[in-house]
């Protein structure tokens, strides 16, 4: 059986279909992109950036009361400002209790039941400063925090590099195969 001739209508469905595509990966937000591979992507994008500055406690602090150690991670204070930025983007408003409530963690306390414990604050205060002097967060009036213009063309840049790096790693993997 011979394969059929591809129509007018085909064509102009694979037409708008490209169309469509190119569209869509203008308008990538942070929304659209995967929540780990976001956070490593901008936390990448922070150490990089020389506005942004690693505070000397951060090899000996926890993260929390819950917690008994520091985090073994030389990057985790990257990753957690990346975490803020994502937070604050997705939900305007968040102040640093609100984040200390998102960030907290279980309390072991030996034979008695866990407890929920916050996060430590002097953390999250200290990154949200650091995020407000390279103007990716501004206060808002009704209390809080909000992205500034800038922070929300800044994270939907790099959203939009983490969803186009996936498409093209798949594509890059196919070509080697070959």
């Amino acid at each position: 059986r011979p394969a059929p001739k591809p129509t007018q209508a085909s064509s102009l469905r694979i037409v708008l279909y490209l169309i469509m595509a190119e569209l869509e990966a203008r308008g990538i937000t942070v929304r659209d992109v995967a929540s780990a591979e976001f956070i490593a992507a901008y936390a990448a994008h922070l150490k990089n950036s020389d506005k942004f500055e690693l505070p000397k406690w951060t090899d000996v602090v926890k993260t929390g009361t819950h917690k008994e150690l520091a985090p073994y991670d030389p990057d985790w204070y990257y990753i957690r400002a990346a975490a803020i930025a994502r937070k604050i983007y997705l939900q305007p408003g968040l102040g640093v209790g609100a984040l200390q409530r998102k960030f907290g963690g279980s309390r072991n306390r030996g034979t008695r039941t866990f407890t929920f414990q916050k996060a430590a604050s002097g953390i999250i205060r200290n990154i949200v400063k650091q995020l407000e002097e390279i103007k990716v967060v501004e206060i808002s009036e009704k209390g809080g925090r909000t992205i500034s213009r800038v922070g929300q063309q800044d994270l939907d840049r790099i959203a939009g590099q983490v969803a186009g790096g996936a498409g093209d790693d798949k594509s890059d993997s196919d070509s080697d195969e070959e």
